[in-house]
């Protein structure tokens, strides 16, 4: 896929503005450093531990015996430690050593319940200390991985404490403080917004947990009530679009809550209120078969994940079905459920993991996935992950082949600002209409309008049985301009349980689900093309599925018609309209 590259200048002057920002938030996470150290050298350890938050997450048994084997698989790389310290090895990727280093497989020891199992775990967390136990560059000590740490060992201390020697309790304590106070001091813009939100809650948790902490919670509080309200947007979405988001962030959130009660102390309303905004925003993205719909990073889903999440809040709760704040919309009649994006970007600082997909939708029908985005690949393939934040691995229009965002790796910037989107759509104007006909709604984006002149306008119908989805794109020229010719293709991309067959002479397409569904395909009689595409997020990973592709010329044909039609059982697919 080739990527249309903006103006020189343009270039120039949104990297420059990119800089000026980064810059200013370092200096002011500099400003901080000195002061939080002067508090910190004040303050002497804790003595012990209160409470321990419970961790929600599920845990596998048989990856705590793989651990006590020696085997340590994380982010798509399994190590053989051959009875050395994992801590001691040349880690095979960053990733790997972040995920060793954040203690979230301790859970796994949990979930074993051996006597072996624990003593293995606390071993493991021995060797840290004597290892890693001070902050330095290592990825032990990045921000969000020592967030990730004070989590894991916070809820998991009843295993690590059991029967530990004073001198191991207190060494315990005072590295879990050193994580606290880097966080204090890291804590700001300089960091990604979701590390800024981790680092919050982990700050948050360890005030609660640790004797002598009430004099810190004032501050964490502070931070935290402040990063829910900035990254939690009014219909309880991310503010980085990431439906993975909301599922991990619930499963720190719900314990925390319960830490709070446990202490004797009211949750701050802010969480309270980002709680219940986030549970009905999750079910907007879920399919009938339990997975989330793959927008702006999604990848795999855990639907038993899901379940252990919503399971907390109303079981039976209903979904957001008009998320403006962060620009999701779902359409649901029978037994077909469309969930499409009609957002802007997130800003800068929350988008490393945010797709070019606007005005891409999924659709599922019964229990089956039909169309859907590429999705973003597991930590085995992560250099598939660029190529799956494009436009083209969307099911939306493309210009060209070109992207409707621009990501920082496109203006040559350097590696440490991060692969983030500097510039798309601006102007994503949204309008619904629900009634006893069906849903209906139009949107429309400006992601082109600077390269190519052109807006692209979309509308989805969902018609009020569930059998018909309609869909029309349309090519408008922006303020009036004389816009260029350009080529564009329409893409569909369709799971790969589903199975395509060419009818009418390339006219039409016939869709088999394995539930035994049949839909067809058609763009108002315009040729269609069959072609490969890859689905990422499959559990056991990439598999090769196919696309449905429209192709034409905008000074041709700039407006395009298409319906996806349930059909009976017993009814071969009709003649399409004229």
């Amino acid at each position: 896929m080739t990527i249309s590259r903006a103006p020189p200048l343009a270039e120039r002057l949104i990297l420059l503005r990119l800089v000026i920002a980064r810059g200013a938030s370092k200096l002011r996470a500099a400003v901080k450093i000195p002061l939080a150290a002067i508090e910190e050298w004040r303050r002497h350890p804790p003595e012990r531990l209160l409470i321990a938050p419970q961790d929600i997450r599920t845990g596998d048994p048989t990856a705590a015996a793989d651990i006590y084997a020696g085997y340590f698989a994380f982010a798509g790389k399994i190590v053989n430690a051959h009875g050395q310290s994992p801590f001691t090895l040349p880690p095979p990727s960053r990733e790997w050593a972040r995920k060793l280093c954040g203690f979230g497989w301790l859970r796994h020891m949990r979930a074993a319940d051996t006597a072996l199992a624990r003593a293995n775990a606390r071993s493991l967390v021995k060797e840290f200390l004597a290892l890693h136990g001070k902050p330095s560059t290592h990825p032990a000590w990045e921000p969000a991985v020592a967030a990730r740490r004070t989590l894991s060992w916070l809820s998991q201390s009843p295993m690590l404490l059991e029967g530990v020697e004073h001198q191991d309790y207190r060494r315990f304590l005072r590295v879990l403080a050193r994580g606290y106070w880097l966080l204090r001091r890291q804590c700001g813009d300089s960091l990604p917004g979701e590390t800024q939100l981790a680092s919050a809650v982990a700050m948050t948790a360890y005030a609660l947990c640790v004797q002598g902490g009430v004099p810190l919670l004032k501050r964490a509080v502070a931070v935290l009530n402040d990063q829910l309200t900035r990254q939690i947007l009014p219909d309880g979405g991310a503010i980085g679009r990431n439906p993975q988001a909301l599922l991990d962030l619930l499963f720190d959130l719900l314990p925390l809550r319960q830490a709070f009660a446990a202490r004797g102390l009211s949750p701050p309303r802010e969480l309270l209120k980002a709680i219940d905004r986030m549970s009905p925003a999750l079910r907007l993205f879920r399919h009938p078969d339990g997975a989330l719909a793959l927008f702006n990073g999604m990848g795999v889903t855990a639907p038993d994940g899901i379940a252990i999440a919503l399971s907390y809040e109303h079981e039976h709760g209903q979904p957001v079905f008009n998320a403006r704040y962060s620009g999701y919309q779902r359409l649901e009649a029978g037994e077909s459920v469309v969930i499409l994006d009609a957002g802007r970007p997130p800003p800068a600082s929350s988008s490393r993991r945010a797709h070019a997909g606007c005005l891409s939708f999924e659709f599922s029908h019964g229990p089956d996935r039909i169309v859907v985005n590429c999705g973003s690949p597991g930590p085995q393939r992560e250099d598939l992950r660029e190529t799956a934040r494009l436009t083209a691995a969307h099911s939306t229009l493309t210009l060209d082949d070109a992207s409707s965002c621009l990501f920082a790796a496109q203006i040559g910037a350097p590696r440490w600002l991060g692969n983030e989107i500097l510039a798309g759509p601006r102007h994503v104007p949204t309008m619904r209409e629900d009634n006893a006909q069906g849903s209906m709604v139009l949107s429309s984006h400006d992601g082109y309008a600077r390269r190519f002149g052109l807006i692209h306008e979309r509308r989805w119908f969902l018609q009020g049985d569930g059998g018909r989805l309609q869909g029309r794109d349309c090519l408008i020229r922006a303020g009036g301009a004389n816009a260029p010719n350009a080529n564009y293709a329409v893409r569909f991309h369709i799971h790969p349980a589903t199975t395509l067959t060419q009818i009418w002479d390339g006219a039409g397409v016939l869709l088999e689900t394995p539930g035994g569904a049949r839909l067809v395909f058609e763009a108002g009689g315009l040729p269609l093309a069959i072609e490969e595409s890859i689905f990422l997020a499959a559990p056991e990973g990439p598999r090769a599925c196919e696309q449905i592709v429209v192709y034409g010329a905008s000074a041709d044909i700039a407006e395009i018609d298409w319906s996806f039609a349930v059909q009976r059982s017993d009814s071969f697919p009709p003649t399409p309209r004229a």
